[in-house]
């Protein structure tokens, strides 16, 4: 499948990386609160540095990496992308999966962060009510500057008294689900070879998936 250009790749950096930069207070925000703050820091961490950050991308990557830590539930996620095969996995492969995982994000998306040229970003004034006391999710849009509108939703889960995001979805398509059925199709393969799989793990989204869009 083809690797999806710049513009693309922002579109999913926002997905966590808009999370990932949100300031910390007491006491802790509720999901939609948390993601407009961290709307609101990103723009004043990037606004009008995006020469510079194109020229310095380590240090925006380390941003993202130090954010990242305290906002996004990883483990959670690497064990949801491993799906079937976590059970199976030994508590170092399941380590070096999620690292492996997680900087291969980082690193596209803080790409993707100094290159894609939008309009607006905004989180939706109507919000679905919560299901569940610890999960939720807030919508928002990301609007290009050709006026094409993506949708993105973020689903978080209350841990330890503290929302963090565990999945996005953008366009209908649901990341989560889409790294499980890559992981899944890289085991088979690689003759379920646990270390293989990790090693060469390069997640990917064919451009005319995204363009399409998809159910959630």
């Amino acid at each position: 499948m083809p690797f999806l250009p710049a513009s693309f790749h922002l579109v999913l950096a926002l997905c966590l990386a808009l999370a990932a930069l949100s300031a910390q207070a007491a006491p802790e925000p509720g999901p939609e609160e948390m993601i407009r703050d961290s709307i609101d820091d990103l723009m004043g961490q990037i606004e009008g540095r995006r020469d510079y950050f194109a020229d310095n991308v380590d240090e925006l990557k380390g941003l993202v990496d130090d954010s990242l830590d305290d906002i996004a539930d990883f483990r959670y996620i690497g064990a949801s992308v491993m799906g079937r095969y976590f059970q199976n996995a030994t508590p170092q492969q399941r380590s070096r999966f999620v690292n492996t995982f997680r900087q291969t994000l980082i690193d596209t998306y803080t790409k993707g962060l100094v290159t894609f040229d939008y309009r607006e970003l905004r989180v939706l004034d109507s919000q679905q009510r919560q299901r569940h006391e610890d999960q939720a999710s807030v919508a928002m849009e990301v609007v290009a500057i050709d006026g094409t509108v993506y949708p993105v939703s973020y689903s978080l889960r209350l841990s330890d008294g503290q929302w963090k995001v565990v999945n996005v979805i953008v366009n209908g398509i649901n990341l989560g689900l889409t790294f499980r059925n890559q992981f899944d199709q890289a085991m088979r393969d690689h003759g379920r070879d646990y270390d293989a799989v990790i090693e060469s793990w390069a997640p990917e989204i064919a451009v005319e998936e995204l363009e399409e869009g998809g159910s959630a």
